[in-house]
């Protein structure tokens, strides 16, 4: 087998915000959607001064120092399907490791890959968190420079293969949270999945670039009104985060 390396932007061992329990995280360099709201726009070249290379051994020997102190492994980004092979290497290893092999691996992904990026991860991957800036096209381009055709396919894909553990909806005032948007976001998803799992993420201006940073926050009355209009539309799995994610 190949031995693939990542661009990595940064690698923290304890985190309780990137998926189920304690995790390790590791955030690979490089992105396909130049967000605006993006908290962490360094991440989005290919390559960075900031970045460093990494192996799967690497990685997996700084895995193994925060043990037994995590539950999983999580792969974030930038875009950490832009780097899959890696990703499935790095998934592997883990599943074959006796000492690793309880920890559960999980992915935070933009939703823009093809069905044969997942095709290649699923047999290693126990879960993805997964973006879906906008439900209107328009709305996507203008927030994210990209089409969500590839992320709404991810989506069903993933649900059909059952490893979608979350949609992530990142709601900017103004902008993409009219109660109309997030009632045809509601019953799109419950229409891939009853019992589908959103998170919302509201937004916030710190680390944004440009014209995000006159974008107003999502107030405590704006995340009442999110709360009560998706959970009249039946979403039955909903939380609330922090910052939106890259």
């Amino acid at each position: 087998m190949r031995a693939h390396h990542a661009s990595v932007a940064d690698v923290i061992p304890f985190s309780w915000v990137d998926g189920p329990g304690n995790r390790f995280v590791i955030f690979l360099q490089g992105c396909n959607f130049n967000c605006l709201a993006c908290h962490n726009p360094q991440t989005i070249p290919m390559q960075s001064p900031a970045s460093t290379t990494h192996t799967v051994a690497e990685v997996v020997a700084r895995i193994r120092s925060s043990m037994p102190y995590i539950s999983g492994v999580t792969v974030s980004g930038g875009e950490p399907t832009l780097q899959h092979e890696f990703v499935a290497e790095l998934f592997a290893a883990v599943k074959e490791d006796d000492e690793l092999k309880g920890l559960t691996t999980f992915i935070d992904s933009n939703g823009n890959a093809s069905r044969d990026v997942w095709r290649s991860l699923a047999l290693v991957t126990d879960g993805v968190m997964l973006d879906l800036k906008a439900l209107d096209p328009g709305k996507h381009l203008e927030m994210t420079g990209e089409s969500n055709d590839l992320v709404k396919d991810s989506i069903e894909y993933l649900t059909q293969l059952g490893l979608l553990y979350e949609v992530r909806l990142l709601l900017v005032p103004g902008h993409n949270d009219s109660d109309a948007e997030l009632r045809r976001t509601a019953r799109w998803l419950l229409s891939v999945n009853p019992d589908i799992r959103i998170k919302v993420n509201p937004f916030v201006s710190h680390g944004v670039r440009g014209v995000a940073r006159q974008w107003g926050e999502v107030s405590d009355d704006n995340k009442g009104r999110y709360r009560s209009t998706l959970l009249g539309e039946s979403v039955r799995q909903l939380a609330f985060g922090g910052a939106g994610p890259t």
